[in-house]
């Protein structure tokens, strides 16, 4: 297969041309148009537009290593970034984050179903980054196992730290936070660091950790009178997010806010929820039905709410 994700490409029979989202086999691609729906078609009936280089540039450096102040040499900073495609949203691509003063040599292998797959080697500078691999965003439950192995190299009077070798299989709880400002590029993505800072323990800390009070004083936050539940509301990595993890995060935010109001003392709260198909209102409405706190509940006003919303009148 010729093609890769993110590739812009143009119909060999027809006026149309769109990024290829999908790599379905080794003779089938499916391309995306301006119109954001995605049609199969053989690899044979496209060609590649040049021109337009996916997910930004590669921003490797080959030159000749440059004198670093020692005492400003960094030593730390290696990252995967998991950045969206500037013009294909559902592609991303993974780039190899050097944010030190070493080399690094990469190599880069996937594996699935024990069939393993070399996808990058070679070097990357400084302060520089290099796209090493990219996938469909919606295939993450489907994503191979990464294995990388880094070696440091530097001609300066510096101690090279112990090759990384590390493999690891991505998950949605690694995109649970905020897309970052990737260092050494331009686009915001999500950072997964490869070489994690030392664990220094604190003795003293530790000790101290032994001695604490069985309950510890808890703070509410005075709530607002209606909650909003809805899942892009309470978490910017809500499309990562299986539905049974949805409703966990849903129904904690719930009891948070019910605990909130009822300490404050408000007379009731309106919870929003959403029609949908009705999962999370039956949830809502079976744990309010025996909390001692709560007087009764019914929908919200249907002018504003429609059946999206179930207002709580509190003890």
């Amino acid at each position: 297969m010729k093609y890769k994700l993110g590739d812009f490409v143009r119909f060999v029979d027809e006026k149309m041309e769109g990024f290829v989202t999908r790599i379905i086999d080794e003779q089938m691609i499916g391309v995306t148009g301006d119109d954001d729906f995605e049609i199969p078609v053989l690899a044979s009936k496209v060609t590649t537009v040049h021109g337009y280089q996916a997910g930004g540039a590669d921003k490797t450096v080959t030159a000749e290593e440059k004198p670093v102040d020692l005492t400003e040499f960094e030593k730390k900073g290696v990252y995967v970034a998991v950045v969206a495609d500037a013009k294909a949203n559902s592609v991303v691509h993974f780039h190899l984050v050097n944010n030190t003063s070493f080399q690094l040599m990469v190599a880069f292998t996937t594996e699935k179903l024990q069939t393993f797959k070399g996808e990058f080697a070679g070097l990357v500078s400084a302060k520089s980054t290099s796209k090493i691999y990219s996938a469909q965003l919606a295939d993450l439950q489907l994503w191979p196992r990464f294995i990388f192995n880094i070696i440091y190299s530097t001609k300066q009077n510096i101690e090279p730290p112990a090759p990384l070798v590390i493999s690891e299989k991505f998950k949605a709880k690694d995109f649970s936070t905020a897309k970052k400002q990737v260092p050494q590029m331009t686009e915001p993505g999500w950072l997964i660091r490869l070489d994690e800072p030392e664990i220094v323990i604190d003795a003293q800390k530790l000790k101290e950790s032994f001695f604490k009070p069985a309950e510890e004083k808890v703070v509410f936050v005075k709530p607002v009178s209606e909650i909003d539940l809805h899942i892009e509301k309470l978490r910017d990595d809500y499309q990562f997010l299986q539905s049974s993890e949805i409703l966990q995060i849903q129904l904690a935010h719930f009891h948070k806010a019910l605990d909130a109001a009822i300490v404050h003392q408000l007379p009731d709260i309106t919870f929003i929820h959403g029609a949908g198909n009705g999962t999370l209102r039956n949830e809502l409405h079976k744990q309010l039905g025996k909390h001692p706190k709560v007087q009764t509940f019914m929908d919200a006003r249907k002018e504003k709410f429609g059946y999206g919303a179930t207002k709580v009148l509190l003890k």
